[in-house]
């Protein structure tokens, strides 16, 4: 054995979707790349608004001595305060710079929330389906990750929710709008989860957190709004990404806010600085800090996401495909027309589609399609959509 046997074991149960990924590039140069219709990865396909590269610009031009240098471990104070600034506005109550940490990404953030909060054997519970690294992540600090189903259209079953919280339980995760389902959580049902949650604490006489991981907030359609999660819940947790919105996932990054509200503010502020120095990260990127302290409120024209969930949903639905419409993000969840997802997900790879079982997310009898592509894509593969359905 050359390599640690948890790892191994995490080598061969790891994420379906970089499986597809690789099978992709197998069959990408066996028939061309104009031949492969690749809808494994959830990449921004949007470019950058106009002002990035402006901003970076100028950034690099006006550049002082210091402008690369370390700064406090939860960021520029100025950026923090920029972020902040902008989600006063966002989540509809006051919040400081003092209660933003800036992280490599969305990623790196959950670490680093989950570093400071889990003691060993801890649980984290999530709604399924879900983002499969997050069971990694959780494993990463000691703890782990219990999944509890969804409803029928993908929103909370606060019943099962509170059915898997134990004495164990340090935080509820939840993920909105959705990987890989698209479904965004409603307000009243994130007052219901946070009233639970309220009285769960009580009883168990400890702080459960409830935390949100919201890379996908501003890709929204039909005029629905993400709600806030802040005035729902005191102890409360957003971590997020500038991937999906500016479109700049390879830039890494990203910030956690903590509630102004909650009880060990102070504590948790503290712990996050820490562990984002001692997991490795020590800070956010310098030059993308000050990049994103300039672009609050900015994001890619999301107009043109809509236009793509359009055009597969209405093609898709003829062809006999049942799925919930997303509300948000840029993933369709669709049905497997026979329970295995997986070898209908390899009935799609005979056509040269490449998409993700549902089974690698946590719903089995799904498949997901990531729409995040060029619209060439779309159409080339929908012959091939309707071949599979009509195999089966």
């Amino acid at each position: 054995m050359t390599i640690a046997g948890k790892i191994e074991t995490f080598i061969s149960r790891s994420s379906w979707i970089r499986k597809m990924f690789e099978e992709g590039t197998r069959l990408k140069q066996q028939h061309g790349s104009d031949n492969v219709f690749d809808f494994s990865l959830g990449n921004p396909y949007l470019q950058p608004p106009d002002k990035f590269r402006t901003v970076l610009q100028d950034l690099l031009r006006n550049a002082g001595p210091c402008d690369h240098s370390y700064m406090p471990n939860t960021g520029y104070p100025a950026v923090c305060k920029k972020v902040a600034d902008y989600l006063v506005t966002e989540q509809g109550v006051p919040i400081s710079g003092s209660e933003i940490i800036m992280t490599c990404g969305a990623a790196g953030g959950l670490n680093v929330i989950l570093k400071t909060l889990l003691n060993p054997n801890e649980e984290v519970v999530t709604p399924a389906p879900y983002f499969v690294e997050y069971g990694f992540y959780a494993d990463n600090h000691g703890g782990k990750l219990v999944t509890v189903p969804t409803n029928s259209d993908f929103t909370l079953d606060l019943q099962k929710i509170e059915s898997a919280i134990t004495g164990k339980t340090r935080m509820v995760l939840i993920n909105s709008p959705n990987n890989p389902t698209g479904q965004i959580y409603s307000k009243k049902s994130l007052e219901q989860l946070g009233s639970m949650l309220r009285q769960k604490s009580k009883e168990l006489n400890r702080t459960i957190y409830l935390v949100s991981d919201e890379p996908y907030r501003k890709i929204v359609y039909d005029g629905i709004d993400v709600p806030s999660l802040f005035p729902c819940y005191d102890d409360s947790i957003i971590v997020t990404s500038f991937s999906k919105d500016i479109s700049i996932p390879g830039e890494r990054i990203g910030f956690v806010a903590v509630n102004p509200k909650a009880e060990y503010k102070k504590d948790l502020i503290a712990g996050m600085a820490l562990a984002n120095r001692i997991l490795g990260f020590v800070n956010a990127p310098a030059l993308m800090q000050r990049a994103v302290g300039e672009l609050q409120g900015e994001s890619a024209d999301m107009r043109l996401y809509a236009k793509k969930r359009n055009l597969l949903c209405d093609s898709l639905s003829d062809f006999g495909y049942q799925f919930e419409k997303p509300a948000g993000a840029f993933y369709l969840f669709c049905k497997s027309p026979i329970p295995d997802d997986v070898r209908f997900v390899k009935i799609l790879q005979e056509e040269l589609i490449l998409t993700v079982p549902g089974s690698g997310f946590g719903g089995p009898g799904y498949f997901r399609i990531a729409f995040c592509v060029d619209d060439d894509t779309i159409i080339k593969a929908l012959p091939g959509f309707k071949r599979a359905i009509q195999k089966v």
